[in-house]
């Protein structure tokens, strides 16, 4: 949703359907979290071979080829008139956050973009209060000004002596499209198919980013690890886990899957430290500590 995506609640049934072993659910919720915050580790792999936009076309086409039988089964669903409307939410939920998530990972390491996503939820609940008069309660309020106050910290961290100010800034503008998308898709995408919805949307963005992503197609020899986190990228970290958290919040609900939103930052910054040997300043993690702090404050206000 790197994703991606939390929250999204549109067309998916917000109550538990099944029982399952207690120790399932939060087994499922470690894997997702692992999963998305892989996503930023694929990225700083990969974004500084292809450049954003080839990687974020590679990712769409991949993300889309996978949710694309989802899609054939309930094409009935989707006449072609609501096909321009689902392509403007995929330019607004993804291919221009996944361009900015990949500009970012070429300057700063992959926690500081895995810590800006974490905002998404703050972001939603603004933009519903701004453009949709949903209430927001005191509590939420200082939720999100906690959280905006964290961004601000994160924005003077450096690493290796190297301001990241200017990737947070793209993280950050990332996370509010996904806030903005997040409204849209609850409001113009109730009751359809959210998998098929998913294909449509990253199809019809990869096929609008295309020229862009032909222009500026890497002219030198792309190694095979670039190659490999892309594929990861598209396929594990887009694709099947859309469907993965789309099962999820059916069965245990919305409210109990967007639990992953802490988890992502937390993966995200541990593979990056493993594999890559990227650090964890302090000022990352006081940011880090805010923005999840905040985020759920202004879950349990919600």
């Amino acid at each position: 949703m790197d994703g991606t995506k939390q929250c999204l609640e549109a067309g998916v049934s917000p109550a538990p359907v099944a029982v399952a072993p207690a120790w399932r659910t939060p087994l499922e919720l470690l894997v997702l979290g692992a999963v998305w915050g892989g996503s930023f580790l694929f990225m700083r792999v990969a974004a500084p071979e292809f450049g954003p936009y080839a990687l974020v076309e590679l990712r769409l086409a991949l993300g889309a080829l996978v949710l694309l039988p989802f899609l054939w089964l309930a094409r009935a669903q989707f006449p072609l008139r609501i096909w321009p409307k689902l392509a403007a939410i995929g330019v607004v939920n993804s291919a221009v956050p996944f361009l900015l998530f990949a500009w970012a990972a070429q300057r700063a390491p992959a926690a500081i973009g895995a810590i800006c996503n974490a905002m998404v939820v703050l972001f939603a609940a603004l933009v519903a209060y701004l453009a949709f008069g949903e209430k927001i309660g005191t509590r939420r309020a200082l939720a999100l000004l906690t959280g905006f106050i964290g961004v601000v910290v994160l924005a003077t961290a450096k690493v290796s002596g190297l301001s990241v100010g200017p990737a947070v800034i793209a993280g950050a503008s990332a996370a509010f499209l996904y806030g903005v998308g997040l409204n849209l898709v609850k409001r113009y995408m109730a009751g359809l198919p959210p998998a098929a919805s998913a294909a449509i949307t990253l199809g019809c963005s990869a096929v609008l980013l295309l020229p862009l992503a032909i222009a500026h197609w890497p002219a030198q020899e792309v190694s095979v690890q670039a190659w490999g986190a892309t594929i990861g990228l598209g396929v594990l970290c887009t694709g099947l886990a859309f469907i993965y958290f789309y099962g999820l919040i059916h069965r245990i609900g919305a409210g109990r899957t967007s639990t992953v939103t802490y988890l992502v930052p937390l993966f995200g910054a541990l593979f990056a430290w493993l594999f890559l040997g990227e650090p964890v300043t302090p000022t990352m993690l006081l940011a880090g500590a805010m923005i999840l702090g905040s985020v759920a404050i202004s879950q349990r206000a919600s």
